[in-house]
């Protein structure tokens, strides 16, 4: 059974919030800072990142879990909020377990057909042959300007790279390569996000009218506008799209104020 790593805080209705990949629940520490007055906020490391430990053998699908954390945890239905994978993992999390889900705060991330997003098929086919971790986490690590730079996570990622600091750099990659049963989990996990699972989850997408919202950013490569918009069709109870000009992908952790904005939002509409 694995010791999963979490964040709680704050008391009342719970929010959770799935991180994207390879990062871990550091990921939201601002939006949780402004948001733990109007919600218990439960943030999990998933299985394979951050700090959670999960024995050799056992599955990392991280949507697995989540119900059994939060029956831990004595938490019942939750406003999600999610992004990159975690936003794949939102939705799958709904697909299976409609009744726990209150509201649904996505931004940039797996939607439909485009899971995985063709741009992050030469990472998975790294992890296939085990080497993703040391080929693009470890020297980011060495080297932390190169984690800044247009080939590291924060070219690629982020809207302001050259913010990232050292700390932030430290706090997600060195789990990742504490022990070479992490570092496979890692790599595992990269490959599960090679399958596309969200096309057959999309009838019981379509059926959920609760409220949702999408915060997109608009610089982001891997998760486009455009799927934002379908989600905007397909969701019933959509509240729209709001496009963020200049955010790149892990955005979120960048701009936790309008995250926190959103999110306030959203819930105010439910009963």
């Amino acid at each position: 059974m694995s010791r999963v790593a979490y964040i709680d805080h704050g008391s009342g209705p719970v929010a959770l919030f799935l991180h994207g990949y390879p990062l871990n629940s550091y990921q939201w520490r601002g939006a949780i800072q402004q948001l733990h007055t109007y919600r218990r906020c439960i943030a999990p490391d998933v299985m394979g990142m951050g700090f959670t430990e999960t024995p050799e053998g056992q599955s990392i699908k991280p949507e697995k879990m989540l119900a059994s954390l939060l029956d831990f945890l004595h938490a019942g239905a939750v406003d999600l909020v999610a992004n990159d994978s975690g936003g794949l993992v939102a939705q799958l999390f709904l697909a299976r377990h409609p009744e726990r889900v209150r509201s649904l705060l996505l931004t940039n991330c797996d939607v439909d057909e485009n899971n995985p997003p063709a741009q992050f098929v030469p990472l998975i086919e790294l992890a296939k042959r085990g080497q993703m971790v040391d080929r693009f986490i470890v020297p980011q690590l060495a080297n932390k300007q190169l984690a800044r730079s247009s080939k590291g996570i924060g070219g690629i990622a982020y809207s302001f790279p050259d913010q990232l600091s050292d700390e932030t750099i430290e706090a997600y990659f060195r789990p990742l390569v504490a022990t070479p049963l992490k570092k496979s989990q890692v790599d595992a996990y990269a490959v599960a996000l090679g399958e596309n699972v969200l096309v057959a989850v999309r009838d019981r997408l379509e059926q959920w009218n609760g409220p949702v919202r999408m915060v997109w950013g608009m610089k982001d490569t891997l998760f486009g506008i455009e799927w934002a918009e379908w989600l905007d069709r397909k969701l019933p109870g959509s509240h729209g799209i709001r496009r963020v000009d200049g955010a790149n992908l892990f955005f979120p952790e960048e701009m936790p104020d309008l995250i926190a904005e959103e999110a306030r939002t959203l819930w105010r509409v439910l009963p």
